[in-house]
């Protein structure tokens, strides 16, 4: 695959494409300081993967993102963590957090490597097949997997897919995160934001910006927090931030 490099800052945008060559084989074409001169050398080239800081002047990442097309793939950088839920409603790949951990690149890399090859697969068009009171049938890469909803952690979505954790195994399948969750057992699973619906037995801890589930933290939506809250206290109980 390759990709870009739009960051106000050189040292950043220096340091990005030495973390990706490290931790990848992603070709990097061009790095840009401002949302215009990308969106310009967009017109005329076909690119991959974009890496965009969110916070900068003039066009911004996110104000960027909002003039790509639907299927382009991006992962937001940046040193403001306030911006995390917003991503994800822009359908972001990956959010990253400046200053960037290399692991935490190597990951976002291989998901948006994953959905360029579903992309680019027809095989993958197969929806979910079925379900009973204790579990569900998922097409994924050519097979027909049974799941338990007990095995389930939580769900993510995408773009036009859904990716399912489970205890054993992690299955991508073409589904939106609606269709799923509406065949989940609602007292055990419930929406947490735009991208995910996590199961209820498997939540740590929340506070006013997330859920955790051991070491994730997983973007708790505003528009989902109350009924979340809700649901998980069985009262009306509103965290101290």
């Amino acid at each position: 695959m390759n990709c870009i490099i739009l960051d106000d800052e050189p040292l950043a945008r220096v340091e990005m494409e030495t973390l990706i060559k490290e931790v990848s084989s992603l070709h990097v074409l061009k790095q840009f300081s401002n949302g215009l001169a990308a969106l310009d050398y967009l017109k005329t080239n076909a690119v991959e993967l974009l890496f965009l800081d969110i916070e900068m002047p003039g066009l911004s990442g996110i104000d960027l993102a909002g003039c790509l097309p639907a299927n382009s793939l991006i992962i937001f950088t940046t040193a403001y963590p306030q911006y995390a839920l917003k991503s994800y409603e822009l359908d972001a790949i990956d959010y990253l957090l400046k200053p960037i951990d290399k692991g935490r690149l190597e990951k976002a890399i291989r998901k948006a490597e994953t959905y360029s090859t579903l992309l680019a697969d027809e095989t993958n068009k197969g929806l979910y097949k079925g379900s009973t009171e204790d579990f569900l049938f998922i097409q994924s890469e050519r097979r027909t997997y049974k799941v338990n909803f007990a095995d389930i952690i939580y769900i993510e979505a995408l773009k036009d897919y859904v990716v399912i954790y489970a205890k054993e195994r992690r299955l991508i399948t073409a589904m939106n995160l609606k269709t799923i969750h509406q065949k989940l057992p609602a007292m055990k699973f419930i929406r947490v934001s735009k991208s995910f619906v996590v199961n209820i037995s498997q939540i740590d801890s929340f506070d006013n910006h997330a859920v955790y589930i051991r070491e994730l933290e997983i973007p708790l939506g505003e528009i989902y927090k109350n009924d979340f809250i809700k649901c998980y206290t069985q009262d009306s109980l509103t965290p101290e931030d």
